[in-house]
This record gives structure tokens, C-alpha cells and sequence, in this order.
């Protein structure tokens, strides 16, 4: 996957690492990128084409993906995360986190597959698909061990038409999400930096920071081992 001559677009791009995948493909020699959000009228974003897009609403996706036409990269970058608990007095930010993490990625990809043959697809997941660690975090890892599953899955099913899945994990980047948290964070546009090499390198998943690639290599080991130490093998 070449990007320069594509066009591309990138759920959530309204801010944080969306509106850097934006600003890194029109850097890139993208022809045209598509920067979506639910309020298009907050993308600031030169050069792209601001696009009104719900991924929770199947005809805002519907009314995107016909708007858009043919399409060479879908970036699936759109995320929220409510803080949680899997046992709380309510499911209902769990559903929230599933309907928008792990079906909205899979509608979006289910309007534009068929569009991308030849293309490229990266997903956005994270270091929570593969460990928990906080009860408020639970409902988010749960939804993002999905959108993981659905990645390696949708993989498979586009293989004939050669397009290529690639997921980006990451545990800390310097966005909204990340705000409440007083610790070393990656400027956004150095992730999409990994994350676009990687694309056009073929790898099928990127792994953008060390929390990551600790907890990615600590999958084979005993889980009491892991969550016994899980501090300072993480951010140690």
C-alpha cells in the first residue's frame, strides 16, 4: 500500500490521533482525504473534505459511503472510552463502548469493502485488546478485544480481493482521552508517523509504543505472573 495518489478516509478526525492521519496523509501525497466526524463544522483541517459521519447510525454511514464513491484507504480511527466498570450498576456506557468501538467499526468496513479492493484498511485498537487494568477500563478493553478479533477476522474475508488490514496498537498517546493521566504520553502525529510506515511496509500490526510491546510479549506467560507485575513491566 502506497499512499501518495490515494484517497483516504479517517473516522473521528475531528482531533487527536483522526485529525493527525488526516493532516500525515495529505503530507504523504494523499489526493484526496475524507476527515469525518459527527459535527463536520469542527474539522480544521486544510485541504481535506469535511464529511458528517455517525458510526453508530447506519444511515449516516450509508449517506458517507455513497457521497464518497470508490476509496483506496479507510483508516478506523473513531474510539470512545466511558469509564466502564463490566459490574457497575449499568450496562449502558458498556453498550455505548461496544456499539461504537466494535459495530461501528464493523459497519463502517462492511459499507466500504467492497470499495477497497486493491486498498488498505487500518484499525485503530489498543494495548487494553490484550490486558485489563483498572475496573473503569473494563468495558473499553472488552470492546477493543472485540475490534481486535473483528480486524484479524475482516483480514481473512478480504484476502481474495487483496486488501490489506492493518491494526495500530497503542497504550499512550497525547490525546483527549489520554488527558486525566499524568504520565509520558507519544505526540499524536509520532504514532500515525509508525502506524503510516507500517501500512506501507505490508506489516499487519504496528506496535507503536513500549507499554505495548511489553504487554503484547507478556501474552504467553502465566497471567499471575503478568498481573502480579503488571506496574512495573508496563511503565517501569
Amino acid at each position: 500500500m502506497q499512499i501518495n495518489g490515494t484517497k483516504a478516509l479517517v473516522t473521528g478526525a475531528n482531533r487527536g490521533l483522526g485529525k493527525a492521519f488526516a493532516e500525515a496523509l495529505l503530507a504523504r501525497g494523499a489526493t484526496t482525504v475524507y476527515a469525518t466526524a459527527r459535527r463536520p463544522d469542527h474539522i480544521n483541517i486544510p485541504g481535506v473534505v469535511p464529511l458528517q459521519l455517525d458510526i453508530t447510525d447506519p444511515t449516516s454511514i450509508e449517506a458517507a459511503a455513497t457521497e464518497v464513491g470508490d476509496l483506496d484507504l479507510l483508516i478506523n480511527n473513531a474510539g470512545i472510552s466511558t469509564d466502564a466498570p463490566l459490574l457497575g450498576p449499568s450496562t449502558e456506557n458498556v453498550r455505548r463502548e461496544f456499539e461504537t468501538n466494535f459495530w461501528g467499526t464493523l459497519n463502517v468496513t462492511r459499507a466500504f469493502a467492497p470499495r477497497l479492493a486493491g486498498g488498505a484498511i487500518l484499525n485503530v485498537i489498543s494495548a487494553l485488546s490484550w490486558y485489563t487494568f483498572a475496573p473503569a477500563s473494563n468495558g473499553y478493553a472488552a470492546s477493543k478485544a472485540a475490534e481486535w478479533s473483528l480486524t484479524n477476522g475482516v483480514r481473512l474475508e478480504l484476502a481474495d480481493q487483496k486488501t490489506q488490514v492493518t491494526a495500530l496498537a497503542l497504550a499512550i498517546a497525547d490525546t483527549d482521552m489520554m488527558a486525566a493521566f499524568d504520565i509520558p504520553k507519544l505526540p499524536p502525529h509520532e504514532v500515525v508517523t509508525m502506524a503510516l510506515d507500517g501500512l506501507e511496509a505490508g506489516k499487519l500490526e504496528v506496535i507503536a509504543d513500549t507499554p505495548t510491546a511489553n504487554v503484547k510479549a507478556s501474552l504467553s506467560r502465566d497471567p499471575a505472573l503478568f498481573y502480579a507485575d503488571i506496574a512495573t513491566s508496563l511503565f517501569g
